[in-house]
């Protein structure tokens, strides 16, 4: 191999790299070069690779972890309102201000840009928008329509994302109503249309199945304890024909090749979204399930089989529960959000925040995590960690298809790296927000340094 190709554009040295590989590797020392890692071991042989145009940092103790990938975030909606959220106005009964809506494609830009300022602090080195698309145009936010789309591709041609951002299409409205008409169409339009990069790709559709329990808008097998039992968002002329209008829109794009987000939270409809998967052809599509709040434990194990992950939000547990029980009953909000299980099920489950309805902050949600699920229910301290540790990186490569090339800090994956002032194997979930960022490399490139 000729020498240049053995030096380094960057080093760290002198610090803990936890790999998350399938042995949990640990190294002292990191080097990059081209946007790919090309060491990983001990400080000597990654100063080896040193030229006078490497730039090294000294970890000085400090960790190294693979970036954070944010699997379920609408970040230009984050990048308008923050630092508010939506879980802070409703827990201060202020309800959300819609005096944030943007307006025009400048603001969008803006926003956007914005939230790659607010994921680069946070060691977040690729994040999920999950739904934009024109069933959104007129949306109330003015955050996931078609021309949000088109500013990330703009952003992304002129090499200004700070993140790697993956997309979900939605071809009905957020949280609300979809037709098989409009989900045909827009489709069949995509297909034409479907950039895919290392930087910014379209990784699926994201269709709405349901609503949420506390709201009595989730579709659920008993009742709630007015009687009602939700319905499916999917438009139909009953119950049934919904259903069915359901299975042709995850059918369709299935066989079209696309992945599929469900936002599904009632156990009949995430039972639903199971039953049409078991149909469909083997395929290695990932589909998944968005949030599942009530997901049984027989169903977890069906979506273990059936190779569907889970992307649930531990934070809201704790702050819808008393609404979920108001409408369903405590036994019910206790037995919600199942982590556990859907570790214990073998699901490659990530955690998220779904920003800005939480903080995109995932070192709160670990630690939401591991208090929902109850002290010692994950196992010992460090194994637990490092559980959820991949909740946040390993897990959502596998849900995005890309763990060939990204999710561990492997010699020639990416170079996505968020170093910690400790050892996050050293700090219990609940100390772990107290453990600062201090820099996040992309790609090679250093998009955040703390002062």
């Amino acid at each position: 191999m000729p020498p240049n190709q053995l030096n380094a554009d960057l080093i760290l040295t002198g610090g803990l790299v936890l790999t998350l590989d399938e042995r949990n590797s640990e190294a002292t020392a990191i080097a990059t070069r081209g946007g790919r890692i090309v060491y990983v071991g001990d400080d000597d042989g990654a100063i080896a690779l040193v030229t006078d145009a490497s730039r090294h940092i000294d970890l000085a103790g400090r960790a190294v972890i693979p970036g954070i990938n944010e699997s379920h975030m609408h970040a230009t909606w984050l990048g308008a309102i923050w630092p508010a959220t939506i879980m802070d106005g409703l827990a201060g009964g202020s309800g959300f201000a819609q005096s944030t809506t943007l307006e025009s494609s400048a603001e969008r830009r803006a926003a956007i840009l914005r939230a790659g300022d607010i994921a680069a602090s946070l060691g977040i080195t690729s994040y999920t928008e999950p739904g934009l698309g024109p069933g959104e145009d007129d949306g109330a936010t003015g955050a996931c329509g078609s021309d949000v789309l088109e500013q990330y591709r703009a952003l992304a041609a002129e090499g200004l994302l700070r993140a790697r951002v993956t997309v979900l299409m939605l071809f009905g409205e957020l949280d609300g109503p979809s037709t098989i008409d409009d989900f045909e169409r827009g489709i069949h339009d995509l297909a034409d249309d479907d950039p895919d990069s290392e930087w910014f790709r379209i990784g699926g559709i994201k269709v709405f199945a349901d609503g949420i329990p506390p709201m009595r808008s989730a579709w659920i097998h008993g009742h709630y304890l007015d009687g009602t039992h939700g319905t499916l968002l999917v438009e139909g002329i009953d119950e049934s024909d919904r259903a069915e209008n359901m299975r042709a829109m995850i059918t369709l794009a299935h066989e079209l090749g696309y992945q599929v987000g469900v936002h599904a939270t009632g156990d009949k409809s995430i039972d639903a979204v199971v039953e049409i998967v078991e149909s469909l052809d083997g395929s290695d599509l990932r589909h998944y399930i968005i949030h599942g709040d009530l997901v049984g434990r027989s169903t977890l194990d069906r979506m273990a089989a059936l190779g569907i992950g889970l992307n649930t939000q531990a934070g809201i547990a704790p702050a819808t529960s008393a609404m979920l029980a108001a409408t369903l009953g405590p036994q019910v909000a206790l037995n919600a959000w199942p982590i556990p299980d859907a570790l214990a099920a073998g699901i490659p489950l990530c955690l998220s925040s779904d920003a800005p309805v939480l903080t995109p902050d995932w070192r709160i949600g670990i630690a939401a995590a591991a208090a929902w699920a109850g002290e010692g229910s994950l196992g010992d301290p460090r194994q637990t960690m490092l559980t959820l540790l991949k909740t946040y990186t390993v897990n959502p490569a596998w849900q995005d298809r890309a763990e060939s090339w990204k999710g561990t800090l492997t010699v020639g994956k990416v170079a996505d790296l968020c170093v910690l002032a400790r050892n996050p194997l050293e700090v219990t979930p609940a100390e772990l927000p107290g453990v600062t960022v201090d820099v996040t490399v992309a790609g090679g490139r250093v998009v955040f340094e703390r002062s």
